[in-house]
Formats: C-alpha cells, structure tokens, sequence
C-alpha cells in the first residue's frame, strides 16, 4: 500500500480526557482518501449509467478516469519499486485491474481499483491515527508560560524557558516545562502523564511535568529540562525513531514476500496458460488468472505485523515507557530470565534515615538527636548530611544556627551547635580511640545496624556518644509486587546485581523477594554473569539505571533504564526507557509485547485463511472478480484494524494486569537521584 502522506492534523478536545487537546486528522486532510473518494465518485456515475444501457462513450471515459484516479499512485509507486529490482504487490493489483479491463470487464477493473484505493486510504488514515496518538501529547504543553524576571514578569513561548528559569504557574494553568516546584502549594491533575485519577498534591521540593494541569493554588517552579527534553518531548521523539525500525518477523515477512510475489507472477502465469494448452477459454483463462493474482497478493500478511508493534510502541510510550524500537518491541516478549539492579532501581536511589537510636543517659529523645545532627550537618553537601537534614525538616520546626562548621572527608563534620561542640560520622573514626562504656555501647549499636545493611552514623556531643542514626536507600513501593510479576512472566526468579555490600543486598533482596543476590560486583561482572545466563540459552531483560550498569545493559538480550535517575550513558545504551521510574511498568509492558506477539499470529493466521480459502475457490471453483476484490481488501483492512486495537488505553490495562498485581502508583513518581 502507499506510503501515508501526513498532513497537519487538526485540535480537538473531549470530555473524557480532561480538557485534554487530540490531534486527529480529518479523512479528507490525507491524499490517499481524496483520491479513493474521487474514484468512488466516478464509479458511482459510470456504474449506473452501465447497468442502464447508456452508450460506451458516456461511461467508458468516467471508468477511465477511475483507473486514473484510484491507480496512479500505486502504479508510480510499483515502478519505482521495480526500477530497484523489487516488486511490489501495489503493481501487481494494477496490472491485474488493466488485465480484467483488456478482457471486456472494465466494471470488475474499475471496482477493484476502487475498492484497493479505499483500502489503502483506509491504511493511511490507520498509521496517520497512530502517529496522532503519539504526536498529539505535544498539544499538552501550553504554547505560553509566565516567566519571572528581576524586572518582573513576561509571557514567553515555552520553548524559549532555558533550565535555571523560575516560572509561575497560576490556577487552572497547565505546567509549561518539567521542573521542580520553589514555593506555594497545590494538587496538579498528572492523569495525562501518569494516569493517575487523582490530583497530585504538590509542595516545594517536588518535581511537576509539562502538560499537567495545575489545581487551585500558584506555584513557583524551576524549570529543570529543557522543552525537547521534556517527559512529552521525549515520548514522541523516541517513539517516532522506533517507528521507522522494523522487527524481524516484519524483515522475514518482506523478505519472503519478494520470492512469494515472484513465485504469484510464475503461478498467474500459469493458471492463464495451462487451460489454453487444453483448449481453454482466453477470456475465461484471463479473468481465473487475474482473480488469482488479486486474492493471492499477500497485502494482508504484510500488514499483519507492522501495526500492531507501532501500536503497542505508542501504547508504552503514552504509559512512561519508550521503547526504541520494533525490534525492541518484539524482543521483549521473549524474555525469560531478568536480572535486576540495586540502586536506583529496585530502590529510590535516594538515602533516607531509616533508625534513631538514641543512647541512654544522653538526655536525649529520636526528634532531639535528630535535631541536633541535622543542625551540624545543615551546611554539608554529603548525600548523607542531606538525608539527615531532610528527615528532621519533614519531623520538627526550623533548625538550631551551626558555627565552626568544618568537615574532614571519610570521618564527618564537626560544628558548634547550642554552645555544644557536635560531630556527625564513621563510628570506625570516631570511636577509634573510645575505650569507655559509651564508647562501646555506641559501637554495638552502630554495629547492629550495620549488619542489617545500614549506613550507621554517630553523634558526638562534647566528645561523648549520644546516639546512632541509620540509613539506608529506601526500597521502591512496588518493588516487591514488580519482581513477583516478572518471576510470573518468566517462569523463574529474577536475580539481584550489584555492586553494593553484601549485607545492604541481602537485606534489600530479603523485602523484594529475591533469592539469587550477587553483590560487590564490579561492571564487569555484570556483564560475565548476563552472558553467562545467556550462554546457558535465557534471553536475560535487564533493569539498571546508572554508568555501572551500561555494559550489562548493552549486553542483554534486551536492557531497560530507569529514565528519571539514569545516567546519559545507560539511557544511550539501554533499549527502552521508563520515564517516570514506575517499576510495575517493567512487567506490564514485556507481558503487552507478548500480546503483540499473539495479535501478531492473529493477523498472520486471518491473513493465511483468507489467502488460501479464495486461491482455492478460484482454483477449484468460480470466484467473481468482485467478490476476490472484496475477500482480497477485506482482509488487508481487518488485520490493520485489529493491529489498532493495541492502541486503547484497555490494552495498557490488560497487560499491567496480566503482567503485575502491584497497586497503580501513587499519584506523586518517586523520585531516584542515585
């Protein structure tokens, strides 16, 4: 069929997706459809004026006109086709048209050229419908957004916000850039983005995506991607990339499909000329070979494929999930084994304070060690020092002032704090010359929470131990529920790579459910034990996010990066991408590639049923030009139709429902920053 020509499709708006602005092209807008419906027009004043036994000179030129209308782009385009020694089944439909009409049946040629012209209008509007779906999450970011300047405010077009702008976002506004949110507070409906049916409240610190619309409060946002890097951005660029990829099954199918089209001309050839050498009818044997050569073209198995990995392609992408290829898309669904990375991954990447132990005797309660350390550690940039300091903003009021701060690397900090000389550390350092009871309970302490694979970290108050507070990288909500999903899917348990300390793995496999852990791992390591899963015959999908995690990622049957934390290099190297670091996407889409695959052998099969049914009547029996045509394009536009079916949001659905049992996540996206 023709290639679709996209025009620029128009805007709406309807009421059940929010306000939400759709590109859908208008029938007419394409080439295709104006020139199948120009034959159809002709057609339907020739044929009437035929049946009612008109003269030849008032029909015969509509008739012509039809052939004109309804073939001339097919015909181009099979001779350029044949022009590079290939030969496309769009010519072969033409010459077949010409043949019937050279025999005296110019109504049956007329009508095949009307039918195959509405057909691939009907193709094109499919594939322009798809890239709508895709394309169409551009209209979700506002064309304008307010700028905040030391002169005051100004309307900028979006695309000119640079990271590092501050923009305000009024009530009832759509967010203009991914940023993150300085002051006010507000609940942003993000269904479009995250699907979530519920408002997402939002405070400083949390990060907003364009496109989402904001609720009854203003907020202040820092622009933190630039508009081509946006989450929207980003969907429609690496989707439209993958849609220019084609699997393997999809090669195979165009590779036999020269030798088939080949081997169509050779039998054609033969079905015209073997009742002649008998003493055949001519006009007979013509029309029984022309009818062949239309209901045995394979446009219906070429099709089979295509459609519904692009589809399911826009599907994931809609959901936070880029996939960057059809290949990609296919492969997926042939996993077998997963191997899955710590941090950043199965967890937020993020360290969180996760025990406050406070020593007895110190005189002091879990928010008041808290305090205190957080006080020393307030001017530290260490990732430790932040999560101490964060977890005491989000538990007590405003700070104590800290003075004669100094940090000294591998040991902590030391400030004077309350007219108290306090340091936060390694207990290995500070407690390396404490022989006093104190020292030893603090050591035990510390001691404890380490080997639950905790980061432990001392408090110092005026040289003496007051307390121990834990940390640790905080497991994934989901995490649990996605590694139950995948070990469904794959028939195995995935396995835990990292390079992290064999206590934290243990202790972060033990809460996701896994049992096979391999820890201290350099990269290449990871690569060894990928290929050796591999070697053993698995098809190994990875998980990762960051530099480490690059050469596993590459080497996997298929790699899929945690886009929001991931480094440049991962998310290069990776086959997919997921966005929004929804770990339960994982499942759902390698279990939406498997029903791509069986809607795949779907099509394949109606298209062979289809094939071989009418070549067997024409063969066997008498089969109607008109009717072949009808069996023919009949075919070829339920296979696109049923490939389109992957593009509904129940698709998504069913596929995170076979593939997961985790709960939708929460309507604010973790965020991973390690």
């Amino acid at each position: 069929m023709p290639t679709a020509v996209l025009p620029r499709p128009s805007r709406t708006a309807s009421a059940g997706d929010g306000g939400v602005p759709r590109r859908r092209t208008r029938v007419l807008a394409l080439t295709e459809a104006r020139w199948a419906g120009a034959a159809l027009a002709l057609f339907l004043l020739a044929l009437p004026l035929e049946l009612t036994g008109a003269p030849a000179w008032a029909w015969g030129p509509l008739y012509a006109l039809v052939y004109a209308a309804g073939g001339w782009e097919p015909a181009l385009s099979g001779l350029r086709e044949l022009r590079e020694k290939a030969l496309d089944v769009d010519l072969l439909m033409i010459v077949a048209a010409l043949g019937a009409a050279s025999i005296g049946q110019v109504m049956d040629g007329a009508l095949l050229i009307v039918i195959f012209a509405t057909s691939g209008a009907l193709e094109a509007l499919a594939t322009a419908r798809t890239q709508d779906a895709v394309r169409g999450l551009l209209d979700l970011a506002p064309a304008t957004a307010s700028r905040i300047t030391p002169a005051g405010e100004e309307t900028v077009a979006t695309e000119e916000l640079v990271i590092g702008d501050v923009i305000r976002i009024r009530p009832g506004e759509r967010v203009g850039a991914d940023g993150r949110v300085l002051d006010g507070a507000s609940d942003v409906d993000q269904a479009t983005i995250t699907g979530e049916p519920l408002p997402a409240p939002k405070e400083p610190g949390d990060e907003v995506f364009a496109g989402t619309l904001n609720g009854t409060g203003t907020l202040r946002v820092t622009v933190e991607r630039d508009a081509a890097e946006s989450v929207i951005a980003r969907i429609v660029a690496m989707t439209e990339e993958a849609s220019r990829t084609k699997a393997p099954t999809q090669l195979f199918i165009e590779k036999v499909e020269q030798r088939y089209s080949l081997g169509m001309v050779a039998a054609t050839l033969a079905v015209f000329l073997v009742p002649l050498a008998f003493g055949g009818d001519v006009t007979g044997s013509l029309l029984r070979a022309m009818t062949f050569m239309i209901v045995a073209s394979p446009c219906a198995v070429v099709l089979a494929t295509m459609p519904p990995l692009l589809s399911a392609m826009a599907n994931a992408g809609r959901h936070g999930v880029l996939v960057k290829s059809a290949v990609v898309m296919e492969r997926l669904g042939q996993t077998d084994a997963v191997a899955l990375d710590k941090t950043g991954t199965l967890t937020e990447g993020t360290p969180r304070v996760t025990g406050i132990r406070p020593l007895p005797g110190a005189g002091l309660s879990e928010d008041g060690l808290l305090a205190l350390a957080a006080a020393a550690e307030h001017p530290s940039e260490h990732p430790l020092a932040r999560a101490v300091v964060s977890a005491a903003q989000e538990r007590g009021p405003a700070l104590s002032p800290a003075s004669d701060f100094t940090s000294a690397p591998g040991t902590g900090v030391t400030a004077t704090v309350d007219g108290h000389l306090i340091a936060v550390g390694s207990p290995a350092r500070l407690l390396r010359d404490d022989a006093t009871p104190a020292g030893a309970r603090a050591a035990a302490v510390a001691g404890g929470l380490e080997e639950t694979g905790h980061t432990a970290v001392l408090v110092l108050r005026d040289g003496l131990p007051v307390g121990v507070l834990g940390i640790a990288d905080r497991i994934r909500r989901d995490a649990a529920a996605t590694v139950a999903s995948l070990a469904r899917l794959t028939g195995g348990s995935p396995v835990l790579l990292t390079g992290d300390n064999p206590r934290a793995a243990a202790r972060l496999a033990s809460e996701a459910g896994i049992t096979d852990v391999r820890a201290e791992l350099l990269p290449e390591d990871k690569v060894a034990a990928v290929r050796a899963q591999e070697q053993a015959g698995r098809r190994v999908l990875v998980v990762g996010d960051g530099v480490n995690d690059a050469p596993a990622l590459a080497a996997a049957h298929v790699g899929i990066a945690m886009g929001r934390a991931g480094s440049d290099l991962a998310l290069e190297t990776a086959d997919a991408v997921v966005i929004r670091d929804e770990l339960a996407t994982v499942p759902a889409v390698v279990a939406l590639s498997r029903a791509t695959r069986r809607l795949v052998v779907q099509n394949l099969v109606v298209a062979g049923v289809f094939i071989t049914a009418l070549v067997v009547w024409d063969l066997v029996g008498h089969l109607p030009l008109p009717l072949g045509v009808l069996g023919h394009e009949g075919s070829t536009v339920i296979v696109g139709l049923n490939g389109l079916r992957l593009l509904r949001e129940s698709a998504w659905h069913r596929a995170a429902g076979h593939g997961t049992n985790a709960p939708r996540p929460t309507s604010r996206p973790a965020c991973a920053n390690g």
